[in-house]
């Protein structure tokens, strides 16, 4: 039976609405997140035009992020999670104190110092309110991207590529992709789950988690309209993407990825991936999305899913950005730590051309390590193509003390914070290599 017979077949006993319905709701998906329109005299993407629409609302973003950040830092203490192991505890003292940094940002309290432009009120205005914002909003329109088979209609065209380029099975282009559209925690979930179940090895597991979870497109809203870069957000998006996966692509192949074993979650046999026939790819890509469509909750249960998971994420993060923002700038400002660190990265940005900005530019992707939004408040006053380097880079380098480092360690996926360390300093380096010569030739 070929595949034309065999999609022939299935639509017989499709629903009539599948077809419309997946045509129209990906579609949708795709307007929400990658089609530009101008509203008044800005153009951006059509989630951004809503947050930038409610952040008028007259003192709703300072009051929302509050009890974001009130409510994310007690909730593991009513939850009883606060102290499951020894990361957990320490992030949420962290947590306690974004309150405590919350309360200082909007009374103005402390020395002057900190309440400069670049420093606290930038950590306020410019990353936790409006990331705890986008997080909600864009997790309503990440539904009709992750819900109704685009992943699935996707997945099945990227299975030839995805074991001779970053060794993991096609399956693991779903989770690259809900990474990439949606959030890392997303893509770590599905892969702590699909490690577990045995369709993943343990190196598989490793790549993708330190691979493909990196932050999602509403993220990078956030960082590309914080350094500028929202007139040519298709360029940026998409080329963030292919150098995150080229990263990707090389660090599975050097130490300590290369080193992870074969074999599944305790050492139970990994479940072989299914073959698509020659000849039906895009039959199979298609039954595989409708088949999707039609197993999908309904789209205000999806919506509603998908925006209590955005509240949950934004609760999560909200106090830890709020803290470890705030604490990395002041290490960044007043102390040599991030110096320090920026050095292993000064050769590379020295022979890259960057002249006297080559060490801030150092600097900004060493305290990429505490917080990824943190270089763009670094590098916000540097030329064009320092911001286009530090706006790919901190994207592309996936790896970050303030919540996806956490959450990897949350996970059974067996990662060490020597690993995630080595693993961090490698997308750096590989990152800087090719966004320069991309940011010279498409963004600036």
């Amino acid at each position: 039976m070929n595949g034309n017979t065999r999609l022939s077949m299935n639509k017989n006993i499709r629903k009539p609405y599948t077809v419309p319905k997946f045509i129209f709701l990906n579609l949708l998906g795709i307007f929400m997140f990658f089609i530009p329109i101008t509203i008044g005299k800005s153009k951006s993407i059509p989630i951004d035009h809503i947050v930038t629409f409610i952040r008028q609302i007259p003192h709703f973003g300072v009051i929302y992020a509050g009890l974001i950040i009130i409510l994310g830092a007690i909730l593991p203490f009513i939850k009883k999670t606060w102290n499951k192991d020894g990361v957990t505890t320490v992030f949420s003292i962290f947590k306690i104190l974004g309150i405590l940094v919350y309360f200082i940002a909007v009374f103005k309290l402390g020395p002057a110092r900190i309440q400069t432009p670049g420093m606290l009120p930038f950590v306020f205005n410019k990353v936790v309110i409006p990331v705890t914002m986008l997080v909600p909003v864009g997790a309503v329109f990440l539904a009709f991207l992750i819900n109704y088979g685009l992943m699935e209609f996707v997945g099945v065209f990227m299975q030839p590529i995805m074991r001779p380029v970053w060794k993991t099975p096609g399956r693991s282009a779903v989770d690259a992709v809900a990474s990439f559209v949606g959030s890392y925690s997303v893509g770590l979930l599905i892969t702590n789950r699909v490690y577990k179940e045995g369709y993943y090895s343990t190196k598989e597991a490793c790549i993708i988690a330190t691979g493909f979870s990196t932050v999602s497109a509403t993220f990078m809203v956030v960082v590309a309209n914080t350094l500028g870069l929202m007139g040519k957000w298709n360029i940026y998006f998409w080329g963030t993407l292919i150098i995150t996966f080229i990263v990707t692509a090389l660090t599975t192949r050097l130490y300590p990825l290369s080193k992870k074993p074969d074999k599944g979650y305790n050492n139970m046999k990994v479940v072989p991936e299914p073959k698509v026939e020659k000849g039906q790819v895009f039959s199979t890509a298609l039954n595989e999305g409708f088949k999707a469509c039609e197993m999908a909750p309904s789209v205000m249960e999806g919506v509603k899913r998908n925006f209590t998971d955005g509240i949950g994420l934004a609760l999560s993060i909200g106090p830890t950005l709020m803290s470890i923002g705030f604490f990395g700038l002041v290490l960044a400002e007043f102390t040599p730590v991030f110096d320090i660190i920026g050095y292993i990265f000064l050769p590379f940005t020295k022979l890259l051309g960057f002249g006297a900005e080559a060490s801030l530019l150092s600097k900004g992707l060493a305290i990429s390590l505490a917080e990824m939004f943190l270089p763009a408040s670094i590098v916000s006053s540097a030329s064009a193509a320092v911001k286009g380097v530090v706006a790919i880079v901190c994207v592309s380098e996936i790896l970050f003390f303030s919540a996806s480092i956490p959450c990897v360690l949350s996970t059974e996926i067996p990662l060490t914070i020597k690993d995630l360390l080595i693993v961090w300093a490698e997308r750096i380096i590989l990152s800087l290599l090719l966004a320069t010569p991309f940011v010279y030739f498409f963004l600036i």
